[in-house]
């Protein structure tokens, strides 16, 4: 196993699945790829003036949310880490990210508002797109 990808959106549920990766890269000897999206800034025609953040400014928000994602799990330890930040869609983000991986993580569940579904809809549709072998993890409490 060579690259392992894993999506960050600084939920709990991403955060286990970090950790997962993290200790699967390492048993493996594999690359670790964090992956996180934004939505592209989009305008609404609204009778006032809206001033939408900048590219630059969405992606340095993406970059700081892997950066604690890692700090919150311990760190790279010895594993080689990529950061890939990208506008779009979580879900197409992290098939598009993973052609050529070896495994997906992802968390069961992420910052959605439906609490009560088992998997969330970004996990649902990673699971049936995905190009790779993918990984489900799930709260301790399950």
């Amino acid at each position: 196993m060579n690259r392992i990808v894993v999506g960050v959106d600084s939920s709990e549920g991403s955060e286990r699945a970090l950790r997962w990766a993290l200790d699967e890269a390492e048993l493996r000897g594999a690359e670790l790829e964090l992956v996180h999206s934004f939505p592209p800034p989009e305008m609404v025609a609204l009778p006032a003036v809206v001033t939408l953040p900048s590219d630059d400014e969405l992606r340095k928000g993406a970059e700081e949310i892997i950066d604690e994602a890692l700090a919150s799990a311990g760190g790279p330890r010895d594993v080689p880490i990529v950061r890939t930040v990208r506008s779009g869609g979580a879900a197409s983000v992290l098939c598009e990210v993973a052609e050529g991986a070896d495994l997906i993580v992802v968390g069961a569940r992420g910052l959605g508002g439906f609490r009560g579904l088992l998997l969330g809809s970004v996990t649902h549709q990673v699971v049936a797109h995905a190009p790779c072998p993918v990984v489900v993890t799930v709260p301790e409490h399950r």
